[in-house]
């Protein structure tokens, strides 16, 4: 089936006796459990967000979720929440890299951490200009939005890996 695109407020959502989101189209048709995505989780988070059915088929595409009634984008909102662990990297306090992987420890929006790296020439990727995404061994990501926001030391230590 192809998917519908920027149907704004032709469905609806609810959600079924065991918590699962049911999606009802404008014709009536019902589809239970299923699951919101990003189409763009890093470079466009905003935008382009899919409605797809338990098997993982797109069945609706939602272009800017914005124009979704209070109610509906609730319901993404909190679909995303629960699906999405992207934690934002506030500082990095230090880099062991005596040998791979390397040893990061940081502080991130939801607290301190200390992951491994393999290989920070594919690990430590720039996504443009100020952007940056690192990729544990474990494929955990952590998002640096703007290095320009990084405190001094943690921009020198990252400018060894970029």
């Amino acid at each position: 089936m192809n998917a519908e695109s920027d149907a704004r407020s032709d469905f609806a959502f609810e959600r079924d006796v065991w918590g699962q989101l049911v999606l009802t189209l404008a014709n009536g048709r019902r589809l239970e459990g299923v699951e919101v995505v990003r189409a763009f989780p890093i470079s466009a988070p905003g935008e382009h967000i899919s409605i797809c059915d338990g098997e993982g088929h797109e069945v609706l595409c939602i272009e800017d979720p914005s124009t979704l009634p209070p109610q509906v984008l609730e319901i993404v909102d909190e679909e995303l929440a629960q699906r999405e662990f992207i934690p934002v990297v506030v500082r990095i306090k230090e880099v062991f890299a005596d040998s791979d992987p390397s040893q990061w420890r940081i502080v991130t929006d939801r607290g301190p951490t200390t992951f491994l790296i393999e290989d920070s020439d594919n690990d430590v990727r720039r996504l443009g200009p100020n952007r940056i995404l690192l990729v544990d061994t474990h494929g955990i990501c952590y998002l640096i939005p703007d290095t320009r926001r990084l405190d001094a030391a943690s921009r020198r230590i990252l400018d060894r890996y970029v």
